[in-house]
């Protein structure tokens, strides 16, 4: 019965686990509706205030904003704003994410420019101690709700770089939430920052808005809000993308236990029906004998 009894403490330790897995996908589906909200109520705020960036641009009588002209001079660093997850368990998101951030990292390497990474996130923080690149930031544990002040800890030391002339270009890089079977990563310029802004229902109209401040002022400002808003989305859509993952992924777990413990509990019953034949065998031929 020795085998019997390894196949036997093998299925509880497969049950053990089944439990945590099955939690943990309850956990991640209980969560998945609200992060989806505030991902979705997040969007129309980015595309409003694009639209008005896009008046004001108009306003200023063709001055640039350096947000929105490429660096001046012969700079050789790039920026990366990469958002990861704090924790693992959410099947390939964080590795595809990796995958197509580390493609683009090796055309800027190939072009000479020295890369510089800001993360949300301890995975991608692990990713760029792989990579060897210069961590300029690292923000760990933000809220499933965060705030600009939970981020900006991310966001400022990158900007402010690109400010001074040190980075040619920023991009940021997250996973974009499109239903709970799929999430797709995505990597976009984040500086120097393209405000095309096309409305189908406002075309042939023309608008004319009267600001009570300097529209330059205004613009500089609503730039700011518009950088760090575009982050804040790419948080919020990787924050969904990770229990939707999660989610999955412990399903997926929970499934393969369960036929797991049944194969187990299969080779279990063979196991102690043999130990049982032999047993009587025993006994039969103990009985002949005598």
């Amino acid at each position: 019965m020795s085998n019997a009894k390894e196949i036997r403490g093998q299925i509880k330790s497969v049950k053990n686990t089944q439990k945590i897995t099955r939690a943990m996908e309850m956990v991640a589906a209980s969560k998945v509706r609200r992060v989806q909200e505030q991902m979705r109520v997040g969007r129309p705020y980015t595309q409003n205030l694009l639209r008005v960036i896009n008046h004001l641009v108009k306003a200023t009588s063709g001055k640039q904003h350096p947000y929105l002209t490429p660096v001046s001079g012969d700079v050789k660093k790039v920026g990366y704003i990469i958002v990861s997850t704090d924790r693992g368990l959410c099947g390939g998101l964080n590795i595809n994410l990796f995958k197509t951030v580390m493609q683009s990292v090796r055309e800027e390497k190939e072009k000479g420019h020295e890369i510089v990474i800001s993360v949300f996130g301890r995975k991608g923080a692990g990713f760029v101690s792989r990579i060897k690149a210069q961590l300029l930031s690292c923000v760990e544990n933000y809220p499933e709700d965060p705030k600009i002040t939970d981020l900006i800890g991310g966001i400022n030391p990158i900007v402010e770089a690109y400010e001074k002339g040190e980075l040619q270009k920023v991009f940021v890089a997250a996973n974009i939430f499109e239903n709970a079977m799929s999430q797709k990563p995505s990597l976009m310029q984040l500086l120097p920052a393209s405000v095309s802004y096309a409305d189908e229902q406002l075309a042939g109209h023309s608008w004319d808005y009267l600001y009570d401040s300097n529209p330059e002022v205004l613009l500089s400002r609503l730039l700011k809000r518009y950088i760090e808003s575009l982050v804040k989305q790419a948080v919020l859509e990787n924050i969904a993308s990770e229990m939707s993952a999660r989610m999955v992924a412990m399903k997926s777990a929970s499934d393969n236990a369960g036929n797991l413990i049944n194969e187990l509990q299969l080779r279990y019953n063979k196991a102690r029906q043999a130990a049982i034949t032999q047993e009587l065998t025993e006994i039969v031929a103990g009985a002949d004998a005598v």
